[in-house]
Formats: structure tokens, sequence, C-alpha cells
């Protein structure tokens, strides 16, 4: 697939968050944070506490949308958005990770809490601890 320019085209999208649905977001959250380089569980300053407490939750454990960010402030950041209905069927969009030895990447997410669904020739299907898939290919 050709690349196309960058265009500066006024008006055009640009990518800001991924957003996952889950069942508890705290936890993917960490997941997620623990599986990128570079991304980490946004802070939780007093405002925010405040506004967690306003909607009746008193433990940003049980945040119902939890923002995962860059260190350096770049893009895209991940919210995980907790929502009531399980995963069913498979991801329509999903994540693709590289690593220098896929393999020890592999064995880490694995440690993190994902699990190996399948293997192909140049990569790894995983599921995040929620059943959402993504791929580690080598770098």
């Amino acid at each position: 697939m050709k690349r196309r320019p960058r265009s500066s085209v006024a008006g055009m999208a640009t990518l800001k968050d991924v957003v996952f649905d889950c069942r508890h977001p705290a936890s993917v959250a960490r997941f997620w944070a623990t599986a990128l380089d570079g991304y980490d569980v946004a802070p939780y300053d007093e405002e925010e506490l405040a506004r967690l407490r306003a909607i009746g939750v008193d433990d940003p454990e049980d945040d119902p949308s939890v923002l995962v960010e860059a260190l350096d402030g770049g893009l895209p950041r991940l919210f995980f958005h907790r929502v009531p209905e399980p995963k069913t069927v498979k991801n329509r969009v999903h994540l693709d990770l590289r690593a220098a030895d896929r393999e020890a990447e592999v064995a880490r997410l694995i440690g993190a809490g994902a699990s190996e669904v399948g293997r192909h020739e140049d990569w790894v299907v995983m599921a995040d601890p929620e059943g959402n898939e993504f791929c580690v290919f080598p770098a």
C-alpha cells in the first residue's frame, strides 16, 4: 500500500483518542499502560477526584472512564469506558504492537494479564484481560 503525502487541508480530521468499551476500566487501563512503552494511567488530581465524588464514585478503582496517556503528552490517548454488556464477538478494530524481541514481549504481556489467541507467520494474536484482541509483530 502506498502512503499518501501528509495533507494540511483545513478541516481534515486527526486522531485524538482510541476508546475501549470494557467492564472494569481501571484494570484494563493498567494493562494497556503496562503494555505500551511511554504510556501511563493519567494521575488523579483533586479536581478529578471531586468530579468522581460528584457522580457517586469514592474510589478511582471504580472510575467509569479511565485515561491512559503518552508520557510526552502526545496522541493518541487511550480511554477505557465502562459499558454494561460483555464483549461477545471479535473486535472490529484492534491495535498492532511492535517489539524488538517478539517472544519476550509476548511473555511479558502474558505476565501482565494478556492471553495468546493464535500465531501466524509474522505475528502473534493476543487478547487483553477483557478479551480485546491485539497483535504483536517483530520490530
